[in-house]
């Protein structure tokens, strides 16, 4: 299973901005978004479970952040507005058979990491 992440660049503080996940695998993963900020640990960032009827969100985002998915493409997607400085990371995406799950360890597939850098 390989995972694709892609769409990020720089964006200005209060704007949006959408990344995309694909993955190989047409099977029932949950997947989700994870970030690491320059010296920070990686951080859960939002989770959406193989149906896309269950998701979950860090408290950071709640609100401006929004996961999505769409099966038959195999692709998930995070829609992030309202964005700030501190939204500056690379951002992972994550496939796994349990979720959506905001534990790291729930997921057995990860992406390579897009940049996201939110200008001031």
């Amino acid at each position: 299973v390989q995972l694709q992440a892609s769409g990020g660049g720089l964006v200005q503080a209060g704007g949006s901005h959408r990344l995309t996940c694909e993955i190989s695998a047409r099977s029932s993963y949950a997947m989700a978004w994870f970030r690491q900020a320059p010296g920070k640990e990686r951080e859960f960032v939002a989770a959406i479970s193989w149906g896309g009827g269950s998701n979950n969100y860090a408290d950071s985002v709640k609100g401006r952040f929004t996961i999505s998915r769409d099966i038959a493409k195999k692709t998930a997607y995070l829609q992030m507005s309202a964005l700030k400085p501190e939204d500056t990371a690379v951002y992972y995406c994550a496939a796994g058979s349990y979720g959506p799950s905001f534990e790291s360890n729930s997921y057995d597939y990860w992406g390579q990491g897009t940049q996201v850098t939110v200008s001031s």
